[in-house]
């Protein structure tokens, strides 16, 4: 089954082709580094982490370009408002955000771009906008996109425009001919921080960042452009008009957007005060707790990051570790081989008909927990026909596309055990000593004490399991 996505573009679910055989060249939206990465941000840079990944592992050579907006109204005011240069200001929150996409789990990107290092990039593609008639320049020294030169403007979005609605300069903002005019390069206010062009000294608008840094890195025409579909309109749309007036040959072949973030069922937003700092979230969740909360979902549906949804995760992965944990000393050498392969090969059906959907990673998860209990069954008998580890061994390797499961699980498990007990003030000599009592208090037929012993450890997230062999504990998630 070959790789298909649904392309915006087309409104349809296509068969993905490269526009060269082997490569593909991707470039995705990043961030305007103007405070303190959110959730929204890890979920976008988790997803298209996601798409690179499987497209290596289908054998593509990816060159993936993100950038960082790092010059913008939002950064200029922000740094004001602590008295800070904008470009430290700016590098001081990529810096930060760097570290918490890499604690996140994900994977560099074969360029991270920035707006501020491809200035002269930027003003020669604005000059040549200016030169074919598709861009003018105001008596203030603005530079704009004139909207009606580009006929096909709105494919993307399927937002109608009156392109030839011409306003009297009174009725529109000043510089412009047309108010659905954008601006491509922007006059400096004073004390601004500005660069020289042949227009004045100014910076750029941000639509034109990422068409300018697209065929510097990548060329005219890539095979996917992407982000989040708040971005579909006016800021795709906007770098589809000005690339294609430069160059005439299609932007983008395919693109790709994933959905909103919403909390507890509502949209994520300033004014409701409800943002979830990226921050926050790795303090207190581990990136395979993360990562499993944000892909258990449609890249492109919305996901709703609920109260329950972290927590949740958490205890999936812990019991999926926990199972990676149970093989461990396990003798499969009589285990029949061919029974096992077909076993992998059925996972690795199962896994790639659902990546091959769409990057379907909910589907992949959902196919998982069969996976697992597969495994957890076939433990649970006496003898079993299967090499468990071996099987378990390709999971992981799958899994690796999401870069969830990678870790030793022992280590995993001890981490996620030392913390909880941290968050509930016990430590293993309580347990462990909780347990001594409650076996003598059985051992008198004392099963009330027993009973309650075991309901206080129960109630600071300590389960117990009795064996024939003695009493062992774990956390109860």
């Amino acid at each position: 089954m070959s790789l298909k996505v649904y392309n915006v573009l087309t409104r349809t679910k296509e068969e993905f082709v490269p526009l060269t055989p082997g490569i593909v060249k991707m470039y995705a939206c990043g961030i305007t580094v103007s405070g303190d990465a959110h959730i929204g941000h890890a979920y976008q840079s988790v997803v298209f982490d996601v798409i690179t990944r499987y497209l290596r592992y289908l054998g593509y050579d990816v060159k993936y370009v993100r950038n960082y907006t790092d010059v913008d109204d939002k950064i200029i005011n922000n740094a004001a408002k602590t008295g800070e240069n904008p470009i430290d200001f700016a590098e001081k929150y990529m810096a930060q955000t760097d570290k918490e996409m890499d604690d996140l789990g994900n994977a560099h990107p074969s360029i991270m771009a920035r707006a501020t290092q491809c200035i002269d990039d930027i003003i020669n593609f604005v000059q040549k906008l200016i030169d074919s008639g598709h861009a003018y320049v105001s008596e203030f020294g603005d530079v704009y996109f004139r909207l009606n030169s580009f006929a096909e403007y709105g494919k993307l979005s399927h937002i109608q425009t009156d392109k030839n609605d011409t306003g009297v300069r009174k009725d529109v903002e000043p510089g412009k001919l047309n108010d659905l005019d954008f601006a491509l390069w922007k006059s400096a206010k004073p004390g601004e921080i500005a660069w020289k062009s042949p227009w004045g000294m100014g910076r750029p608008g941000w639509h034109i960042e990422c068409s300018a840094m697209n065929l510097k890195y990548l060329g005219e025409q890539i095979d996917i452009h992407g982000g989040g579909r708040d971005l579909v309109f006016p800021h795709h749309e906007n770098e589809i008009a000005q690339s294609e007036a430069l160059t005439g040959k299609q932007f983008a072949k395919y693109w790709i957007h994933c959905g909103l973030v919403k909390v507890n069922g509502q949209k994520m937003s300033k004014s409701l005060n409800n943002g979830i700092l990226l921050k926050d979230v790795l303090a207190k969740y581990d990136a395979d707790t993360i990562r499993f909360a944000l892909l258990r979902n449609t890249y492109s549906a919305d996901i709703d990051i609920t109260d329950a949804l972290l927590p949740e995760s958490l205890k999936h992965v812990y019991k999926m570790y926990s199972v990676f944990a149970a093989l461990k000393n396990r003798d499969f050498s009589n285990a029949d081989s061919v029974k096992t392969d077909a076993k992998i090969q059925e996972i690795v059906v199962e896994f790639e008909k659902a990546m091959n959907d769409n990057f379907n990673t909910l589907e992949v998860i959902a196919s998982a927990f069969g996976w697992f209990n597969f495994i957890n069954s076939e433990l649970a008998k006496k003898t079993t026909e299967y090499d468990l580890q071996k099987i378990s061994a390709k999971i992981k390797e799958l899994f690796g596309v999401l870069n969830i499961l990678q870790q030793n699980p022992e280590d995993y498990i001890n981490k996620i055990k030392t913390n909880t007990l941290h968050q509930n003030g016990i430590t293993e000599q309580d347990i462990e000593k909780s347990i001594a009592e409650r076996a003598t208090a059985k051992q008198n037929k004392d099963w009330v004490t027993a009973d309650e012993i075991r309901a206080k450890l129960l109630k600071n997230g300590i389960v117990l399991k009795d064996a024939p062999d003695g009493t062992t504990w774990d956390i109860d998630l």
